[in-house]
């Protein structure tokens, strides 16, 4: 585990924490990748996304009213001030352990308290030969949360995708890493910008990169 730790008394002692997730069988992620719907509001159909909130009480999940997603043009200069929907996590991969365990290891690992509202995009970035993927296509941000957790599931036929922090958007990363499938980066949204270079395959086949971001707050509003 490689972690940054704030010195002063914070509501939230990290900075950033990059961990492994041995507990989770990766493998049974794939399928719900595979049904993931287009995100509309990014050209070029590289990109696919569905979206669910949640709270956590005990050891049980217990999904929150759907809503949309909202961010200014302070954090996302391209699709800020925006109402994006997007569909909901299916329900069958809501109800997997490998699921539950996921959120549990976000919830765990940033100490959250027990009403705290956690948003989780599961996303597809795709890319071929003639069409690179941008996983931030943004740019340099932060999302305008608290808490963030970028979970790797899965990297297949692609180069690229190295997920870098940055204390000021002008200056160099701290912080630069490929995540590796079952590593689990947490952010603290206050401190750090962060960004994804973009993926291009490593062959003629298309290539994918598979990813769960979850937040605290959500980031959606009814």
């Amino acid at each position: 585990m490689q972690t940054l730790w704030e010195a002063t008394e914070l509501e939230y002692a990290f900075l950033f924490t990059l961990r492994k997730v041995n507990s989770i069988n990766l493998a049974g992620f794939k399928p719900f990748f595979n049904d993931l719907p287009n995100d509309p509001y990014i050209k070029g159909n590289y990109r696919f996304r569905r979206l669910s909130r949640f709270l956590v009480s005990g050891e049980q999940l217990i999904k929150l009213p759907h809503g949309y997603l909202f961010q200014s043009k302070e954090y996302n200069p391209l699709l800020g001030d925006i109402k994006r929907e997007f569909a909901e996590i299916d329900d069958a991969l809501i109800e997997q352990d490998i699921f539950k365990n996921l959120v549990l290891a976000f919830v765990d690992s940033c100490k959250l308290h027990p009403e705290a509202e956690i948003g989780v995009h599961q996303i597809r970035t795709t890319c071929s030969p003639h069409n690179l993927g941008n996983p931030a296509p943004e740019g340099i941000h932060s999302d305008g949360t608290d808490l963030i957790g970028i979970f790797s599931v899965d990297r297949e036929n692609i180069q690229g995708g190295e997920t870098h922090l940055y204390k000021a958007k002008k200056e160099k990363p701290i912080f630069n890493k490929i995540l590796h499938p079952g590593e689990l980066l947490l952010v603290n949204d206050h401190e750090f910008f962060h960004f994804t270079t973009p993926i291009k395959p490593l062959t003629d086949a298309q290539g994918t990169r598979d990813v769960f971001v979850l937040t605290s707050p959500s980031l959606l509003s009814e």
